[in-house]
């Protein structure tokens, strides 16, 4: 028989072991689903951004916290999900696997693996929405992203940590600029994200085969939300993007962010904001179309050096219609931008590629991101296209010219020529300053329109194997001093005897 204070002492120690197993969990109920978007009642301490789950194991994307409801747009199919259903948080702000687990894959925004080569190991996540780096955590841009194609590098120079918007019509050449900067990153140490935005699969698939044939998926990653996924997937994808490049910038490297393109992001985002019901201001964007864009591309930085001297360069896409510049999102994106690369219709008919319009194109950080080298053949170029351009117009009515305004108009004939350049060859800085310089010094004023291009691949390939001394000088010392001015015109005048 038991004594009591034995039971009492068996109690105690049952009571001791005991552990509560009670959990607080915050959970919600829908209230009504459609087109995207769940109306949940009841998540009463959840974050704006946060990510809660669903019972058919979706996952979706608080973006409206309202008196009485939670608006939830929901990232996958909305098939499963009935009203009275569970919503339960996550705790967890909307983020993406980040680090060398990404390179060279495809993946959707939310990091769900799209190549079929397994899933990503990768150990860290950062949150899509971060804090950019502050004024004082920056420093000048001044080192050059050479991007390898000559119209860009000569006259509107990008640095890294620089912002430039590409914007031109449909079918101008935007997305071809972008693969060639990509394909010129090969040596350069620059990490490259390609974010795909609304795009159709089988374009990302054609760049993706691209960009892996020329050896540039070694250090690329794409990332994919395309125009069959739903808005929320396009909204998330440059956060998504943004948050792999910072990684690689806060780890004191460099990376290249491409935003391919944000007309599409805009449109996501517009029809989001619709379907929450909040309210449409100019051409039924959200009064916050601005803003989404400007909180992105403020995150593109060079850091200080104490800091790791890591930068983030993004390279956004704009797409207008007929021309039109000044349209609402556009314009945004204008302002947000360190300076624009403006391609032209009537340029690219007209054979001129890349079809770049020098008077619209420009780059606020300028002649700081280029190297001395390329500035001393290339200053006053843009002026004298800028130039050749209205003479070319003002000549068409006039018969009689004077001998100077001829000469101009022949170089400047000859330098559109020099700067046309096929798609995926990029070429190396110290060539482009050779053909540059032999346009901008007279070589090319007697020779025929026509064989201007042949002139100039044969004058590199001659250069290359005649001078390479030359080619080593520019890319070492990276500035022409009177010495190599001198060699360069003896080796341009020796090439040109053997041309004609």
């Amino acid at each position: 028989m038991l004594k009591p204070e034995e039971v009492v002492q068996a109690i105690q120690t049952e009571i001791q072991k005991y552990e509560t197993k009670l959990k607080m969990e915050s959970v919600g109920y829908v209230l009504q689903v459609g087109d995207g978007i769940a109306r949940v009642y009841g998540l009463d301490e959840v974050m704006a951004g946060e990510l809660v789950t669903f019972p058919n194991g979706t996952t979706g994307l608080v973006l409206n916290l309202e008196p009485d409801n939670v608006g939830v747009v929901v990232l996958g199919p909305v098939s499963g999900i009935k009203e009275g259903h569970q919503v339960k948080r996550t705790g967890r702000i909307a983020e993406v696997p980040v680090g060398k687990a990404l390179v060279g894959r495809v993946i959707s925004p939310i990091g769900e693996p799209l190549d079929g080569k397994g899933a990503i190991a990768a150990d860290k996540k950062r949150p899509m929405e971060t804090v950019p780096p502050s004024v004082i955590e920056r420093q000048p841009v001044k080192e050059p992203l050479q991007t390898g194609i000559k119209a860009i590098d000569a006259m509107i120079p990008i640095g890294r940590g620089q912002r430039e918007l590409v914007i031109g019509d449909r079918q101008t050449g935007k997305t071809a600029i972008l693969i060639d900067t990509i394909i010129n990153q090969k040596d350069s140490g620059v990490q490259c994200i390609y974010v795909a935005i609304g795009q159709k699969l089988s374009s990302v698939v054609a760049l993706a085969q691209t960009l892996e044939k020329h050896g540039a998926m070694q250090y690329t990653t794409i990332v994919c939300a395309s125009s069959e996924d739903p808005a929320p997937l396009q909204y998330l994808a440059p956060y998504a993007g943004c948050a792999i490049g910072e990684e690689i910038m806060h780890s004191g490297k460099h990376a290249l962010v491409v935003y391919d393109d944000l007309s599409k992001h805009a449109v996501a985002y517009r029809e989001l904001s619709l379907l929450l019901q909040r309210p449409p201001g100019r051409e039924a964007y959200p009064g916050d179309v601005f803003y989404i864009h400007s909180r992105l591309l403020e995150r593109a930085a060079k850091l200080r050096d104490d800091l790791g001297a890591g930068s983030l360069t993004a390279l956004p896409v704009i797409e207008t219609q007929l021309g039109d510049v000044s349209a609402y999102v556009p314009t945004n994106v204008i302002s947000i931008t360190d300076g624009q690369i403006y391609l032209e219709t009537d340029l690219f008919y007209a054979g001129v590629r890349p079809a770049i319009n020098v008077g619209l194109s420009v780059s606020r950080v300028g002649g700081n991101a280029q190297t001395k080298a390329m500035k001393q053949v290339a200053g006053q170029l843009r002026l004298a296209l800028a130039q050749y351009r209205e003479l070319a117009a003002f000549a068409q009515l006039s018969t009689d010219l004077d001998k100077a305004t001829k000469d101009q108009l022949t170089r400047g004939a000859r330098m559109v020529e020099v700067l046309k350049q096929d798609i995926l060859v990029p070429i190396p800085f110290e060539k482009q300053v050779v053909a540059v310089f032999a346009g901008n010094e007279g070589h090319l004023d007697d020779v025929a329109l026509a064989k201007c291009a042949e002139f100039e691949r044969r004058l590199l390939e001659f250069v290359d194997a005649q001078y390479h001394d030359i080619l080593h000088e520019i890319r070492e010392k990276k500035a022409l001093s009177d010495d190599l001015k001198k060699k360069l015109t003896s080796a341009v005048t020796k090439f040109k005897a053997t041309f004609e």
